[in-house]
């Protein structure tokens, strides 16, 4: 009897691992963010990256940084900051130029909202420019709720600003003997 070898395993996609900014795998990131925004903006954006201490996308500040990997590689990414006490602001979703189309930025985005719920933010706040139909786009698609007039030239508005609610986040199972 001739045996068949299984069918390999399923990729669950790329790795999900919590970052600090001064990690060498964020500058991707942070370059190509910047010179994207540059291009779009006309102005020099590694400034507005800059804008908040890297310590707000860290735990201790309410904050994360997220990053996807592919091979150890940086393929997408995103962070949150706490904006009030019950609410997380989205900063900096990412996706490699090289990675495009794949449905990584809505993983990230997922992410990021499982992240946040499991924190105790209810809310999620964000912007993005007017100058980002893709963004948009996704925002829109994702079930966040513009907080702007659709129909409206985005030129005319500025910084396009939504929002989203989270469910309530499972509640944690007590450990045996607790």
């Amino acid at each position: 009897m001739t045996s068949v070898a299984p069918p390999p395993p399923l990729s669950a996609g790329p790795a999900v691992v919590r970052v600090t900014v001064s990690d060498p795998r964020v500058e991707p990131l942070l370059r190509e963010l910047g010179d994207e925004y540059s291009a779009r903006y006309g102005k020099d954006a590694h400034a507005e990256l800059a804008r908040y201490p890297d310590e707000e996308f860290t735990a201790p500040y309410g904050g994360v940084l997220l990053l996807l990997l592919e091979h150890g590689e940086p393929v997408a990414g995103g962070a949150f900051r706490r904006y009030d006490e019950t609410t997380a602001e989205l900063k900096r979703i990412w996706t490699h130029s090289a990675h495009r189309r794949r449905g990584l930025a809505r993983r990230v985005v997922a992410e990021l909202e499982r992240e946040a719920s499991a924190r105790g933010y209810r809310r999620i706040h964000l912007t993005t420019g007017p100058r980002q139909p893709e963004a948009r786009g996704l925002y829109l698609t994702t079930g966040y709720t513009p907080l702007f007039d659709t129909e409206a030239d985005p030129e005319s508005i500025g910084p396009l600003p939504f929002e989203k609610h989270l469910p309530a986040a499972p509640p944690q199972k007590e450990a045996a003997g607790s």
